[in-house]
C-alpha cells in the first residue's frame, strides 16, 4: 500500500541508463502508484517518449516548448506527491544545482513542492570528480535526497561507483521513505518558532535574532509524516506553505504562553523551538518614548517560562522537546535544562559552530536526552535537521 494512489513524476536524463527506468515506470504502476514522465531531449536517444508513454498511460513531456505548445512545468512540479531524477547525469546535476533551467527537467525541479530524489548516473571519474561532489552537497543542502549510486562495469569499460542504482533498490530507498512519512499518524504535535517581541511603547520593542524557520521546518516535517500539527509562531516574515498546519501566530511571550496552554493538554508531543523572551519590560509606555539626557533606565521584569510551566503539568505519556542556543558551556547547559524543565530531550546547537543558529538556512545539532544518550549530527539543511529531530522522536520515545 506504500505507492497506493502515490503520484511519481519521474524525469529521465540523457544517460545509456535511461532503459532501467522503463522498469521503474513498470514496477510504481504495479504498485499502485501514478506516473508522469518528462525527458531532456537527449534522453530520447537512449529511449524513447512513446515506450515511456505507453508503459505510463500519460503523455510525456520533452520540453517546456513543443512546436505552438507550452508545457506547465509549474503545474508538473505540484501535481507530484514526489520527483525522482532517474538517471541524473553530471550535466542535469549541475544544472539543478546552480538553477539553470534549460531543458524541462531542472525547470520542473526548479518549480517541485515535493520531496525530490536524485538517482545519479555517470562514469567514475565523473562521479569522483570535486565539481559534482560540491554539486552533490548543494543539492543535499537544499533538501533534496540522492539515491546513492552503485558499484560495477560502466558504459566506458572502466569498473568504479558511478551506476544509477538498480530498479528494485530504488523502489526500495523509496518505500522506505514513503513509510516513514506515516510514522506520526494518529499523533498531535505543538510547535512553537520564532522570536517574541516585547514592547516598550507602541513604536519600539525588545526582540531577537530568530527568523523561525527551524521550527516551521519541524512543524513541516511533522505534517508531512502524518501528525495533526499546530505552530504557534511568533513575528517572523517566514511563510507556512503546509496547508495541514494549523497556524496560530502570536507577538509577545504572554501571547505564546496563553495559546501553548490552550493546547498542551491535548498535545502528545510539545516542541518548544521559538527564542522565547526571557524578560520584559515593567511598564509599557502608552505614546512613544523621547529622547532625553544621555541615557535610559529601562526596569525589566521576568515573562512566563513556557517551558518549565508545560513541565510541570506534563503527563506520562506526553513527550517535550526543547531547545538550547548556547554560546558557552552548551553541554552543561544544556543538560541543565533537561532536568529544570522536565524535557524528554533537547535540542543543542553553538552559536560557535559556523552555519549554526538564527536566520540562516542551516543548522548543526546535537541531541541530549533524560536518559543520559547524546547524538551529535553534522552541519545540514535545517529541513533536513527537522528530519533528524523527527526521526530521533520516533525511534527513542516513541518506539
Amino acid at each position: 500500500m506504500t505507492f497506493k494512489n502515490k503520484r511519481i513524476l519521474l524525469a529521465v536524463t540523457g544517460s545509456i541508463a535511461a532503459y532501467k527506468s522503463l522498469l521503474l515506470v513498470r514496477l510504481l504502476i504495479k504498485a499502485g502508484a501514478e506516473v508522469k514522465v518528462i525527458m531532456t531531449p537527449s534522453a530520447t536517444a537512449f529511449v524513447s517518449a512513446l515506450s515511456f508513454s505507453t508503459l505510463s498511460k500519460n503523455e510525456v513531456y520533452t520540453d517546456v516548448i513543443e512546436g505552438d505548445a507550452w508545457n506547465n512545468h509549474v503545474d508538473l512540479g505540484l501535481w507530484a506527491d514526489l520527483m525522482l531524477v532517474a538517471p541524473c547525469t553530471a550535466t542535469t546535476l549541475a544544472k539543478m544545482a546552480h538553477g539553470i533551467a534549460d531543458t524541462i527537467v531542472p525547470a520542473v525541479y526548479l518549480s517541485a513542492k515535493c520531496p525530490v530524489f536524485i538517482a545519479p548516473a555517470m562514469d567514475r571519474d565523473m562521479w569522483l570528480h570535486p565539481s559534482t561532489q560540491n554539486n552533490l552537497d548543494a543539492l543535499v543542502s537544499y533538501s533534496n535526497t540522492i539515491i546513492p549510486v552503485e558499484e560495477g562495469e560502466l558504459a566506458s569499460g572502466l569498473e568504479g561507483k558511478g551506476r544509477m542504482a538498480e530498479p528494485e533498490n530504488i523502489m526500495s530507498f523509496l518505500e522506505s521513505y514513503l513509510k516513514k512519512e506515516q510514522d506520526l499518524s494518529g499523533y498531535k504535535v505543538l510547535v512553537t518558532a520564532g522570536p517574541t517581541f516585547e514592547a516598550l511603547d507602541p513604536v519600539r520593542f525588545i526582540g531577537n535574532n530568530s527568523s523561525g524557520k527551524m521550527g516551521i521546518a519541524i512543524a513541516d516535517a511533522c505534517a508531512r509524516r502524518g501528525a495533526k500539527v499546530n505552530l504557534i509562531l511568533g513575528p517572523s516574515n517566514q511563510e507556512v506553505l503546509n496547508k495541514d498546519i494549523k497556524l496560530t501566530r502570536v507577538t509577545s511571550a504572554d501571547e505564546m504562553c496563553k495559546a501553548v496552554l490552550k493546547l498542551y493538554n491535548n498535545t502528545d508531543v510539545a516542541v518548544l523551538a521559538a527564542a522565547v523572551a526571557d524578560y520584559k519590560p515593567k511598564r509599557i509606555a502608552k505614546n512613544k518614548i523621547k529622547k532625553s539626557g544621555d541615557g535610559m533606565d529601562l526596569a525589566l521584569e521576568r515573562t512566563t517560562d513556557i517551558a518549565a510551566t508545560i513541565g510541570k503539568k506534563k503527563k506520562v505519556n506526553q513527550i517535550n522537546v526543547g531547545f538550547a542556543l548556547e554560546t558557552n558551556n552548551e553541554l552543561k547547559n544544556a543538560k541543565a535544562k533537561i532536568e529544570k524543565k522536565n524535557f524528554d530531550f533537547v535540542v543543542l546547537n553553538s552559536l560557535r559552530d559556523k552555519g549554526s543558529g538564527f536566520k540562516g538556512d542551516t543548522n548543526k545539532i546535537t541531541i541530549l536526552d533524560n536518559t543520559g544518550n547524546k547524538k551529535a549530527f553534522p552541519l545540514k539543511s535545517k529541513s533536513a535537521v527537522a528530519d533528524d529531530i523527527i526521526d530521533y522522536l520516533v525511534e527513542y520515545k516513541l518506539g
